[in-house]
């Protein structure tokens, strides 16, 4: 399967079996078919991928490796190591980009530290980061389920990552991955990739990263600075998707869900208008709970479609959020939904790492007991 192949399982329509994603090629390869394992719920082989190349010597892979493990923890409630590996792929290229001023985190700005459930990307959320929508662990308002949740699962979860950060300060981190202090002072703009794998959408990736983990602390100000410099990084579409996930879970969070409604259905649209199979999914999911909390119509009909899909395209580490969600809209099936979800989620653990599993298993955001 060549490069081609791959984004357009990553980013694009196509779906495929996880067992044919090939396993080695170019450090660009290897980053793509991770993101693809890791939406299909294959996180212990999507880390086995993630490990070497956010240690390796290029800063741009070590920071996008770094964010994509990171938003696979989250997916399973590990939102502690999550937020080390975010600060880790933000100090990896930098807290600025060509044509910003000022700093990201120091002098009373939004943190690094902050972990904890979370939409945006985090924990269970909406934005892909925990289980969560986003990335991202989402507090599903208005349902019957305790959390649902885009967004990577790896190996040592306990181990400290180097960059971690203090989870008392706003400062980053005091010491980077080995791949950052020697190459950060050449570090130079790539060339524009349509996705955004390149420094733009690195740092925006890490920012929103960070603000799903903030968030998850029940940081919302900070949330808020870091999703406005993810804007300020990159407004392309993967940007502008990841970060109406996190802003609809931000207004979630903060008791607003009216005003989660836009930037839910702005993330919606941009996916469809792309093309993009699995951010369709997640956004569906981000809308459908936005318009519920909101008392808005429309709910019911994405989110059993996002499920239908999640299903039909393997997504399972949407499928098991999705499922949970559905099962509280559409009540003739809310049995037949439950069910799946704990199937989902258990051959999901059953790929995961030991130190994720056991992670997962003491997490109250991951539904592994009865119900």
């Amino acid at each position: 399967m060549d490069e081609e192949a791959l984004t357009a399982l990553a980013f694009g329509p196509d779906a495929g079996p996880a067992d044919s994603i090939p396993r080695d090629g170019s450090p660009r390869q290897r980053l793509l078919a991770a993101i693809v394992l890791g939406a299909r719920g294959r996180y212990a082989a999507a880390a086995e991928l993630l490990d070497p190349l956010r240690r390796g010597r290029n800063p741009l892979t070590a920071s996008l490796a770094a964010s994509t493990l990171a938003s696979h923890r989250r997916q399973l409630g590990a939102h502690m190591v999550a937020r080390r590996l975010d600060g880790e792929a933000l100090l990896a290229i930098g807290l600025r980009g060509v044509g910003e001023r000022g700093a990201a985190t120091a002098g009373g700005g939004p943190g690094l530290a902050g972990s904890g459930p979370g939409l945006a990307g985090g924990g269970p959320g909406l934005a892909g980061s925990g289980p969560g929508l986003a990335g991202s662990g989402l507090a599903a308002a208005g349902s019957g389920s305790r959390g649902v949740g885009s967004g990577p699962a790896g190996t040592g979860a306990d181990s400290p990552v180097p960059g971690s950060t203090s989870a008392t300060t706003g400062s980053p981190p005091a010491t980077a991955s080995p791949s950052t202090s020697a190459s950060q002072g050449s570090l130079v703009e790539s060339t524009e990739d349509p996705d955004g794998l390149d420094l733009q959408g690195a740092r925006a990736d890490a920012f929103l990263g960070l603000a799903a983990d903030n968030l998850a602390l029940g940081r919302i100000s900070a949330a808020r600075r870091l999703a406005v410099r993810a804007a300020q990084a990159d407004r392309r579409w993967r940007a502008t998707v990841r970060g109406g996930w996190v802003g609809a879970e931000i207004e979630l969070a903060a008791g607003q869900p009216e005003a989660a409604v836009a930037p839910a259905r702005l993330a919606y649209e941009t996916a469809v208008a792309r093309h993009a199979r699995r951010h369709i999914v997640k956004s569906g999911i981000v809308l459908g709970v936005a318009l519920l909390a909101a008392g808005q119509d429309g709910a019911r009909e994405l989110l059993v479609a996002a499920a239908a899909d999640a299903e039909k395209y393997e997504l399972d580490s949407l499928g098991w959020v999705a499922d949970r969600v559905a099962a509280d809209v559409d009540h003739d099936r809310a049995e037949e939904y439950r069910f799946r979800s704990r199937q989902v989620l258990h051959a999901v653990l059953r790929r995961a790492d030991p130190c994720v599993m056991r992670i997962a298993h003491e997490s109250p955001w991951v539904p592994i007991g009865p119900g």
